[in-house]
C-alpha cells in the first residue's frame, strides 16, 4: 500500500520575507559593520589598516569605562529596587473595575507618551532654582539643590527622573497580572480567612511572576541603555557624574570620532548587556521554580 505525501505549502515564508528584510537592514547589517570598523584603524576613507583585538584591549584597560560601567551597574540596579516595588504598590491601589478603572489607566500611562528627550527638558526646567517648581520649592526652604553644580543632587535626579517616567510600564504590567487572576482564587482565601498580605503573598505574587519578569528585564535593559534624558538634562555632568556607558560610547564614536574603539566597546557593552539580562532571567527563574515548590509543599 503506497502512501501519499502532501507537499508542503511554503507560501508562509512570503509573509515572514518582509520581516526578515527589515531585521537584515536593521540590525544585522549594522552589526556586521560594527565588526568590521571594530579590527580596523580607519586613518581616512580610503586607507585602512587591519589591527585585530587591538581595540578591544585598549577599551578594556580605559579608567574611564570602568568608572562608567560601575556607575551604570549602580543606577540600574537602584532604578529596579524602586521602581518595581512602587510599580507594584501602583498596581495594587488602582481601581479594578468600571469607569474609575479607564481613568486611572489613563492618567498613569500619560507619562509613558512622553518623548525621552522631552522628559529631560521638562526635567531641566522643573529643577531650576530661578522658575522650576521642584527647585524653586527646595531654595526656598533653604536647600541648596542645584542638579548642575552637585554631582549628587544631579544623580538623584537623573534617578527620580527615570522613575517617574518609566514607575508606570511596570504598574500598567502588574495590573494586567493581577486582572488575570480568576475571581475563584480571592473566593476561596476569603473562605480561608486569610489577610490581605497573605493573599498577596500566595494568590497575587506567584500570578504576576511573568509579567513582574517582562517588567525586570525591560527596566534593565532600557536603564542599562539610558541616554537622552541625562543627557538633556545634564549633559553628562557636573563633571562625570551622569556620564553613562551610552553617552560614554557617544563621546568616543562622535565627539572624538575614534570609529574603532567605539566599536569595539559597543560590541563589548552588546555583550554585557546580554550577560547580565541572562543572569537576571536565570536568577528569576530558579527563583520562580523555588517559590513553585515551597507552595506545593
Amino acid at each position: 500500500m503506497s502512501t501519499t505525501i502532501k507537499p508542503v505549502n511554503q507560501k508562509a515564508w512570503w509573509l515572514v520575507l518582509p520581516v526578515i528584510i527589515c531585521v537584515a537592514f536593521s540590525a544585522v547589517l549594522p552589526l556586521m559593520t560594527v565588526v568590521n570598523y571594530s579590527v580596523q584603524d580607519i586613518i581616512s576613507p580610503e586607507r585602512r589598516v587591519f589591527v585585530g583585538t587591538e581595540w578591544f584591549a585598549s577599551v578594556m584597560r580605559d579608567e574611564d569605562l570602568h568608572a562608567a560601567l560601575w556607575r551604570q551597574l549602580v543606577f540600574s540596579l537602584t532604578v529596579l529596587a524602586t521602581e518595581v516595588p512602587l510599580g507594584i504598590m501602583l498596581a495594587l491601589s488602582m481601581p479594578a473595575r468600571g469607569w474609575k478603572a479607564s481613568a486611572v489607566l489613563v492618567v498613569v500611562a500619560l507619562s509613558l507618551l512622553i518623548p525621552w528627550n522631552v522628559v529631560g527638558t521638562i526635567w531641566q526646567i522643573y529643577g531650576r532654582t530661578d522658575i522650576g517648581l521642584l527647585g524653586a520649592t527646595l531654595q526656598k526652604m533653604g536647600f541648596e539643590y542645584s542638579y548642575t553644580g552637585n554631582a549628587t543632587h544631579a544623580w538623584i535626579t537623573v534617578l527620580v527622573m527615570d522613575v517617574w517616567h518609566w514607575t508606570p510600564l511596570v504598574a500598567l504590567l502588574c495590573y494586567a497580572g493581577l486582572r488575570s487572576i480568576p475571581d475563584a482564587y480571592y473566593q476561596a482565601a476569603r473562605i480561608d480567612g486569610a489577610s490581605k498580605f497573605a493573599v498577596f503573598r500566595y494568590i497575587q505574587l506567584p500570578k504576576m511572576r511573568g509579567v513582574l519578569m517582562i517588567a525586570v528585564l525591560l527596566r534593565f535593559m532600557d536603564s542599562f541603555m539610558i541616554y537622552t534624558e541625562p543627557f538633556v538634562l545634564t549633559g553628562g555632568g557636573p563633571g562625570n557624574a551622569t556620564t553613562f556607558l551610552s553617552e560614554y560610547l557617544t563621546q568616543k564614536a562622535v565627539g572624538q570620532f575614534d570609529v574603532g574603539p567605539a566599536a569595539a566597546f559597543s560590541l563589548i557593552y552588546f555583550l554585557i548587556i546580554l550577560l547580565l539580562c541572562f543572569i537576571l532571567y536565570n536568577w528569576m527563574q530558579r527563583v520562580g521554580t523555588q517559590t513553585k515548590e515551597s507552595g506545593h509543599e
